[in-house]
């Protein structure tokens, strides 16, 4: 009875907490993913409350101290496939080339005694990319232009989590590691200054960095049925450099760049119950603070190749994001001896503004559906998903960006994205539902 209560206890305190750090006014996911692995993502990208798989790494590293299993093996690979439309003044209606991103996930986990867990793990949770070919404006960029962008963040992270003598459905733990980033831009493109704000070219930038990476995260299991689990992952401020190449009315140069790319921190808290022998249910609230991280972004440019431009130039992308808030639901339900079925639905606002969307970026996603299915093979565990997004149709009047470019534009989004993970536990592992 006094576990019981103190575990409840724990639970108000916690919700207290994540009620003051959220703030009610909070508008999309962004460009982040809606889960990290198979499993997650075939039940609407929850996670918060589980330790299942290899993902929990990422998403709550607490959980790993909840494992039934002494150790994880899990390997696996989402696939994006972005379908992107886009007008203009310029332009009837374009569909963007249809891309297909692979984005690799590895963990590993092993328990080294009864109080600590330790475990690695590789994964891609942000990301965006679009291809168009659209008429340019005039008067530099006339004509069928290429448009084309490609941004992301991967994660190797180093995880521990340690759970208390005699507390042992309490679990806390944290990761750290390296965050590397990598951004593309190509395409027709006015200087938006304070250097040289309003000259047309041709933009070509790529640019890459690192940077630190780290998460917190709490796993309790308030009953046999119930567990809970909240989560903070800090934001990454990655250095990045390379270089910027432009084609304007002054002549052609390539600069030496640098720059900060500042990826946002989220805090989640989630509930996992077991309705009965075959059927689970969950909820995750995620909050993300991409008001701070995508205020805008300035580039550091220095050493041009052509004498004609200055020795060094800011030039300032605006970008204006808003914080986001976000719900999942899901449900997995034992169907047959080694059969799971998943299935789950996400709703966030979009991020961006219409003031700021571009082809580049056209980050307007709003809800998602998703299913999913896992089979034990052998001594592994094999989990398929599948997740469509789509967001509204978004009509811009006059935008941000200096120049003119993207006025009276339309943007339509959907995303689809499949995943296949192998998972392998050893050691002993409760399996007695099945």
């Amino acid at each position: 009875m006094q576990n019981l209560l103190f575990r409840v206890g724990l639970l108000l305190s916690l919700l207290a907490l994540l009620n003051v750090v959220t703030p009610r006014r909070v508008l999309a996911d962004g460009v982040s993913l809606d889960g990290v692995s198979a499993v997650s993502i075939g039940r609407g990208g929850t996670n918060l409350g589980f330790a299942d798989n290899g993902s929990m790494i990422h998403d709550n590293p607490g959980a790993m101290g909840q494992m039934d299993a002494d150790g994880m093996l899990q390997i696996g690979i989402n696939t994006m496939f972005s379908q992107f439309d886009y007008g203009d003044s310029d332009n009837v209606q374009h569909r963007s080339q249809n891309q297909m991103y692979p984005l690799p996930e590895i963990a590993w986990i092993t328990r080294l005694n009864p109080q600590w867990t330790v475990g690695f793990g590789l994964y891609t949770p942000t990301g965006f990319g679009s291809v168009y070919n659209l008429d340019g404006p005039a008067p530099v960029a006339t004509g069928p232009q290429r448009y084309e962008s490609f941004g992301s963040l991967t994660k190797v992270l180093f995880g521990a989590s340690y759970t208390p003598l005699n507390h042992e459905y309490l679990s806390i733990g944290g990761t750290i590691g390296p965050g590397i980033s990598f951004l593309n831009l190509e395409g027709p493109y006015t200087l938006q200054g304070p250097t040289a704000g309003g000259l047309p070219g041709i933009l070509d930038m790529g640019i890459e960095g690192a940077g630190l990476t780290w998460s917190g995260g709490i796993s309790c299991q308030l009953t046999p049925d119930t567990s809970v689990g909240f989560s903070y992952l800090g934001d990454v401020k990655v250095q990045a450099d390379g270089h910027v190449a432009l084609n304007t009315p002054l002549g052609s140069t390539r600069y030496e760049t640098e720059t900060e790319i500042k990826w946002p921190r989220t805090v989640g808290g989630g509930v996992r119950h077991q309705v009965d022998c075959r059927t689970v249910v969950a909820v995750d609230l995620l909050w993300t603070n991409w008001s701070d991280a995508f205020d805008h972004m300035d580039l550091y440019l220095s050493d041009p190749s052509n004498a004609g431009y200055p020795p060094n130039a800011v030039e300032r992308f605006p970008l204006n994001w808003r914080d986001t808030f976000s719900t999942r639901v899901g449900i997995e339900r034992i169907v047959a001896p080694g059969h799971t079925a998943r299935a789950g639905y996400v709703h966030h606002n979009s991020a961006i503004p219409s003031s700021t969307i571009t082809p580049w970026i056209p980050a307007a996603l709003e809800h998602a559906f998703s299913l999913g299915y896992g089979v034990e093979w052998r001594n592994w565990d094999v989990n398929f998903a599948y997740m469509y997004s789509f967001g509204p149709t978004v009509e811009v009047g006059t935008s941000d960006f200096v120049g003119g470019d993207f006025d009276n534009s339309v943007h339509r989004n959907r995303t689809h994205c499949m995943a296949i993970s192998l998972t392998r536990t050893f050691g002993p592992g409760c399996k007695s539902c099945r």
